[in-house]
C-alpha cells in the first residue's frame, strides 16, 4: 500500500467518528455522500482496513450506530430472498455474463434495489452506513445510479462509500479505468 493511501486510511476514524460528520455541519443542503477511492490494486488491504474500522469506531465512540452493506453480500441475498440466485448461476454457466446482465436488469434495476438497500441499511436507526462491494458487484450494479437511487431514502444519515476506483468530483471511474455517468452529490473521503 502507497504511504498516500495509508496517511488517507489513518484520517478515516477521526473524520467518521466526528460530531460535524455524524451531523452533517458544513455541508449546507447536501447530502452526506461520501466516497473513498483507492486504487484497484489495494483492494485487500483496503478490506483489511475496513475490518479494523468497524472494530474500532464502536470503541472510540460508543454511542454510535454503524451499519456495513457489502454490495456483493447484499444482491446475493436479494437474489436468493427472491429465488433467482440458483437460476442466476445456472444461467451464467449455459448462457454466459451477456444473458445474465440482460436477464437482472429488471430485478437488479437500482430504483428497486434502493428501497431493498433502505430496509436492510435502516437509515433511521442507524449514525453511519458504510458500503464496500463495489467492484465485486460490477457489472450487475451500477454504483452511481444506485448512489443516486439512494439520495431520497438516505434521508440525513452518513453514507460512506469505499470505491476501488477513482472520484474526482465529477464523475466515477471504477478500477480507475471504467467511466461512469457524472456523479457530482457526494464528498471526497479524506482527499
Amino acid at each position: 500500500m502507497s504511504d498516500a493511501l495509508n496517511d488517507r486510511l489513518n484520517k478515516i476514524l477521526p473524520r467518521v467518528i466526528s460530531d460535524e460528520f455524524l451531523s452533517g455541519s458544513g455541508i449546507g443542503n447536501e447530502i452526506a455522500f461520501y466516497i473513498f477511492d483507492y486504487p484497484p490494486e489495494d483492494e485487500l488491504r483496503v478490506r483489511d482496513f475496513l475490518s479494523t474500522l468497524l472494530t474500532h469506531i464502536p470503541k472510540q465512540k460508543h454511542d454510535i450506530r454503524v451499519k456495513h452493506i457489502n454490495l456483493f453480500d447484499f444482491v446475493m441475498e436479494y437474489l436468493k430472498s427472491r429465488n433467482l440466485l440458483d437460476k442466476a448461476i445456472q444461467m451464467q454457466k449455459e448462457k454466459g455474463d451477456a444473458a445474465l446482465k440482460k436477464a437482472l436488469a429488471g430485478p437488479l434495476h437500482e430504483s428497486k434495489l434502493s428501497s431493498v438497500f433502505a430496509e436492510v441499511a435502516q437509515p433511521e436507526h442507524h449514525d453511519l452506513v458504510i458500503v464496500s462491494g463495489v467492484g465485486s458487484i460490477w457489472p450487475l450494479l451500477r454504483s452511481h445510479t444506485l448512489l443516486n437511487n439512494l439520495q431520497p431514502v438516505m434521508g440525513t444519515t452518513p453514507l460512506v462509500v469505499f470505491y476501488p476506483g477513482r472520484y474526482d468530483g465529477q464523475s466515477l471511474r471504477l478500477f480507475g479505468k471504467l467511466r461512469n455517468n457524472n456523479y457530482y452529490r457526494a464528498f471526497k473521503l479524506a482527499p
